[in-house]
């Protein structure tokens, strides 16, 4: 598909979820989450008439706060624990915010190489909204957590950093290794990306025009050739994207790679040879 055409169809996703989202302005932390109309046209968008059952604390977890200090950057992070010699693994987290304009705002995947289906990042939240977390394990079960998060405007504010400075260092990437390399167990890892992550919303208070839309809409990390973390994203996302994750490191090393494209079709790539880690 070419870009123009891709944008366009954006737009269009947009233009049709944004009379839904309005509706979600009026949330109050008390409203049953299964009855939001957002919600609703996602379901049915992403899974049809499959059956979600509510998701026991100790399978699933999703930490936000419940009333954001920045809406433009507020932590989330969901954590799966399949039990003990299950046979089966998380493959999928979808995260949705009901009142943003793109509520579906990122859809993770994972392999048994993640070790553990966790990611922890950083959102924007345009108004107070429910937030979901929905695991898709690898035999087709769905399990969902919700949290209502108070937050405004999230979706609207206007760039922290520089115009000039973010374009010298557009897809500059890195990695940070946390954990025992030398053994076996699932070690944490973080990439951040810098991007500015434009919504399109937000107005250029200079120049009185809208900055257009510009954002990392797709990520691949792979560690000694295997994918450990697919993302399908969009400008939910804060500025500078920045994720946590999980893989199982290997005794004779390997490489971290990842590759992202943004909205525009750029790509960028960045890669970190264990060895070279500091342990």
């Amino acid at each position: 598909m070419v870009p123009a055409l891709r944008r366009l169809l954006a737009l269009l996703a947009l233009l049709w979820l944004l009379p839904l989202a309005a509706s979600a302005a009026t949330l109050k932390p008390d409203d049953d989450p299964a009855a939001s109309p957002v919600w609703l046209k996602v379901r049915a968008s992403l899974f049809g008439d499959r059956p979600i059952r509510a998701a026991p604390p100790e399978l699933l977890r999703l930490e936000a706060p419940s009333r954001a200090v920045d809406a433009a950057v507020v932590p989330i992070a969901i954590r799966s624990r399949p039990p003990t010699g299950a046979s089966w693994h998380v493959s999928k987290l979808y995260l949705v915010i009901d009142a943003n304009p793109s509520p579906i705002s990122a859809i993770f995947g994972f392999t048994p190489d993640s070790g553990r289906a966790d990611i922890e990042t950083r959102v924007r939240v345009d108004d107070y909204s429910h937030v979901r977390a929905i695991a898709e394990t690898s035999d087709g079960q769905l399990l969902m957590t919700t949290r209502f998060v108070k937050a405004s405007g999230g979706c609207s504010a206007p760039a922290g950093a520089d115009a000039v400075a973010a374009q010298a260092s557009l897809g500059q990437m890195r990695f940070r290794i946390d954990g025992d390399l030398k053994g076996r167990e699932p070690v944490q890892a973080q990439l951040a990306i810098e991007h500015p992550n434009h919504s399109g919303l937000a107005m250029d208070q200079a120049t009185r025009q809208y900055t257009p839309a510009h954002y990392v809409r797709k990520i691949d990390v792979t560690y000694a050739g295997r994918p450990v973390l697919t993302a399908d994203v969009d400008f939910s996302m804060s500025e500078n994207p920045n994720f946590r994750f999980y893989f199982v490191p290997q005794s004779d090393g390997g490489e971290l790679r990842a590759t992202v494209v943004d909205s525009r079709d750029l790509r960028f790539v960045a890669a970190q040879a264990l060895r070279d880690t500091p342990k």
